[in-house]
């Protein structure tokens, strides 16, 4: 998979005066678009399309600079349909716009091609389990929240105070099937998963119950599938945000499973063994890739 990654790198370098698919990138890793998509983002920390444009924007900022050719030609071979778009898309990056960097010989920035290796650290393992699992109904509170990489994220703390204690008693007495319990459920709303990115976020229990929604209470429908479920332990929510991370840059590259559309259902309790720690199971849907693709 790595060396795969590294081919559809090589793919957008030799092609950034060209439209670039994500469909073709992801023939070339052997995988479906979603996945590519997801992959790149989580591991780039950027989506696809803006790591794109800042490649574009740094090998034309090196032409502006070089003297020649025209303005208009080098936005022309980049894609942009006028001078006027390739200076504002200029600006955006680099904080000056294209005459006056080749005018005054101003200092551009750069964004470096990027390379994907694995890092192998100490010899910890990830737990995990495979659970095909039937279709079921998400059901509890929800919010629209952004993404934070680090720390606890306030916005969903306040969601969560917001809910009254009766609420959450009924949305507690719902949970009939695994994960048990009130969960954490997140909706990707798009491919990126830049900081900041939005997401729906769940306060909610996982049921197979059926017929009216129950009033007052937001309803997820989940379809069958699989999902890769994962285990650890430790601070809350340092450990839980490595997981999620371990999953991208690890998981993923080394088995035979890709992405897939669905929400992720998290699931921590307090660690039995360290009052300051949390017990995570985290639930991410997956396909298997198939074995006779090749890249």
């Amino acid at each position: 998979m790595l060396d795969r990654l590294n081919q559809a790198m090589e793919h957008i370098e030799d092609h950034l005066d060209q439209h670039i698919e994500a469909a073709a990138l992801a023939r070339i890793t052997a995988t479906s678009e979603y996945h590519f998509r997801r992959l790149f983002s989580s591991l780039a920390g950027m989506p696809l399309s803006e790591y794109v444009r800042r490649r574009r924007l740094t090998v034309a900022g090196a032409e502006v600079l070089a003297g020649e050719p025209t303005l208009l030609e080098i936005a022309i071979r980049y894609g942009y349909t006028s001078g006027e778009a390739f200076a504002r898309a200029f600006r955006a990056v680099h904080g000056v716009g294209p005459g006056e960097a080749r005018r005054t010989g101003a200092a551009l920035n750069s964004q470096p091609r990027l390379s994907f290796r694995l890092t192998v650290e100490g010899n910890s393992t990830m737990r995990y389990r495979i659970v095909e699992k039937e279709a079921f109904r998400v059901v509890g509170k929800k919010a629209r929240v952004p993404l934070i990489f680090q720390g606890v994220n306030p916005h969903i703390t306040e969601h969560i105070r917001s809910i009254s204690p009766e609420t959450m008693l009924r949305i507690a007495g719902l949970s009939d099937q695994d994960p048990d319990g009130v969960v954490s459920v997140t909706v990707r709303l798009s491919d990126g998963f830049e900081e900041g990115s939005e997401l729906d976020y769940y306060h909610a229990v996982v049921t197979g119950a059926a017929g009216e929604a129950p009033r007052g209470l937001d309803v997820l429908e989940c379809r069958a599938g699989t999902w890769a479920v994962f285990e650890n332990s430790g601070p809350f929510p340092q450990a839980l945000q490595q997981m999620w991370g371990d999953v991208a840059a690890r998981w993923m590259p080394s088995n035979p499973y890709e992405y897939r559309p669905g929400p992720e259902i998290l699931r921590t309790r307090p660690s039995r063994d360290a009052p300051t720690e949390s017990d995570a199971q985290l639930w991410i849907p997956v396909t298997r890739l198939r074995t006779h693709e090749s890249a």
